[in-house]
Order: C-alpha cells, then sequence, then structure tokens
C-alpha cells in the first residue's frame, strides 16, 4: 500500500469519524448524561438527511443545517413525552419513535426511498468554492465537518456546566433527589433529549450532503456505531471532565471508522460490516472488564500451574 493510499485511507476515516461525532456527542448527551438509551437514533439520523437534503435540494443550503436540527428536536420531544408523560419505557419509546420514522422519512423524500443531490448546491459545494484554487483546496469536506463538531463539542462542554445542563447531570445520576430539589425531571429530559437528537439530525444531514445523495436506510445501524465509538473513546482518555470526554467521543468515532475503513480496504463483503461493527461493540464493551480480571484470570492459572507442576 503507497503512502498516498494511506494518507487517503487516513482522511477518508477522519471526514466519516467526523461526521459520525456527532452522533456520537449526542449518544454522550442522552446515554451518558442523562442515562437515557435513546433507540430512535437510527431513524432521527435518517430524518435529518430526509429534511436537510429536500431542503438544499429546494435551493437553500445553509437553510438545510438548522431545519435537520429541528426535525430532530421535534423527535427527541416525541420521545420524551412518551416516555415523561405517558409512562413508556424508554426503550419502547426509541423503537416506536423510529418505527414511526420509517413512514416519515418516505414521506418527507415525497415517497420515494432515494434522493440524488449530484447537481445540488449543499454547505460542502460552497465550501468548495470558497478554496477553489488555495492548497487546502481537497480538504472541504474536512473543514465542514470539523467545524460542526468543534461548535458542538464546545457548547455541549458549556452547556453542561449551566444551572440547567447541571440538572440534566444530576437527572441522569439520581431522579429522586433532583424532585427532592424542585426541579421537573420530565423538563430536564426533554430538553436533554431534544438538544441530542438535534445533533444525530444534522450529523444525518452533513452525511447526506457529503455523499451528494440519501435513501431511506441510510441511518441503518447508527445507534451501534454510536454507542461503540462512545465507549472506545472512554477507553482511550476514561472518565474523567467533560471537555476530555466530548474530545474521547470525537477520537472513539475516528478509530472506529478507521477500523471500518480498513476492513472496507482489504475488500471484506458488505455483508459482513454488521459482523464487524459488532465485534467492536463488543470488544469495547468486555475489554475494560476483561482487563480489571485479567490479574485475577493470572493468579489463577498460576496456581492450577503450581499445583500441576
Amino acid at each position: 500500500m503507497s503512502l498516498n493510499s494511506v494518507f487517503g485511507l487516513a482522511q477518508t476515516a477522519l471526514e466519516l469519524g467526523l461526521t459520525s461525532s456527532l452522533t456520537v456527542l449526542a449518544l454522550f448527551l442522552s446515554y451518558t448524561m442523562l442515562n437515557v438509551c435513546d433507540l430512535s437514533t437510527d431513524g432521527c439520523f435518517t430524518l435529518g438527511a430526509t429534511v436537510g437534503a429536500v431542503v438544499a435540494i429546494a435551493g437553500h443550503p445553509y437553510l438545510s443545517l438548522p431545519a435537520a436540527m429541528l426535525a430532530g428536536m421535534i423527535s427527541g420531544f416525541i420521545v420524551a413525552l412518551l416516555q415523561t408523560r405517558m409512562g413508556i419505557n424508554s426503550l419502547l419509546s426509541g423503537i416506536i419513535v423510529n418505527t414511526a420514522l420509517y413512514s416519515i422519512n418516505i414521506a418527507v423524500m415525497g415517497n420515494t426511498s432515494l434522493l440524488n443531490m449530484n447537481k445540488t448546491v449543499t454547505v460542502f459545494t460552497k465550501m468548495k468554492d470558497a478554496l477553489a484554487g488555495s492548497f487546502l483546496g481537497e480538504q472541504y469536506k474536512l473543514f465542514v465537518v470539523l467545524a460542526a463538531v468543534v461548535v458542538v463539542a464546545v457548547f455541549l462542554a458549556l452547556f453542561l456546566r449551566t444551572r440547567l445542563g447541571l440538572a440534566i447531570r444530576a437527572t441522569g445520576n439520581n431522579p429522586d433527589m433532583v424532585r427532592s430539589s424542585s426541579i421537573n425531571p420530565f423538563f430536564t429530559t426533554t430538553v436533554g433529549l431534544c438538544i441530542a437528537n438535534a445533533f444525530t439530525a444534522l450529523s444525518g444531514c452533513l452525511l447526506a450532503q457529503s455523499q451528494k445523495s440519501v435513501n431511506v436506510d441510510i441511518g441503518s445501524g447508527m445507534v451501534t456505531v454510536a454507542l461503540a465509538s462512545l465507549l472506545i473513546g472512554e477507553v482511550f482518555l476514561g472518565k474523567r471532565s467533560i471537555p476530555l470526554r466530548a474530545v474521547g467521543a470525537v477520537l472513539g468515532s475516528f478509530v472506529f471508522r478507521l477500523v471500518y475503513t480498513i476492513a472496507l480496504r482489504f475488500n471484506m463483503p458488505a455483508f459482513m460490516l454488521k459482523l464487524v461493527s459488532a465485534v467492536i461493540v463488543v470488544i469495547a464493551l468486555a475489554g475494560p472488564y476483561l482487563k480489571k480480571e485479567l490479574p485475577m484470570i493470572r493468579r489463577r492459572m498460576d496456581k492450577r500451574s503450581s499445583r500441576e507442576g
């Protein structure tokens, strides 16, 4: 493999990793901070992609980003509404909304399962035109997604230090204590899920515009990808301060996409990629536990070998 191929591989993984890291940061807020496992991620990701694509095709590339985020916020609000006001389990709430979003996404796309954006002006084509002629002209995709990730990560780091952000973190840690402190956990849960789903939808919008097409299955498996990336980030940087954990989430997303891209490079069949995702999740989940248990396993093996000797 040539040096140019290696750099190309790393750049592809970095672009995809940064794009999906917005979903990882969303899961960081909902799953880690709020302690809610939102299984509507796949549908919300696709919702952001479809809404963003439709608005961009209509001739409003910049408006597509806030439009996608607004759609994601509505999705998060419905998940929170089912969970907090209708007494439905958080897992079931996500599954219900994810199922409903499949039909909604096709309706948004105009009763079709695929939209072509080859001739559409997007935020990426705008950045490409702005950087045309410079030595950074080929890095226009990287600039767009990096700017989005920096804005979202800084927002999260600052927001989680505010009174509302601290209330959201407290809700995830101990909702009973939050109630006794005259804080409405229903409100904090709703705000947290709305913000998280807005980030997920933004991630889908950027991916759709980056690859110049969107299909109804574009978000399939994103909750697995995001969870694996989040856990990989925690393995690298651990549970430290909020800014470092946000950086870890982005780093984990890059590592996951790098492994994914390498698997594609070695001509692995497409149907095996889901298995690769599952294996990465298992390693990320079981790795810390096995690392903790390794000394005990070694002691047991030493005792057994000494008895046999």
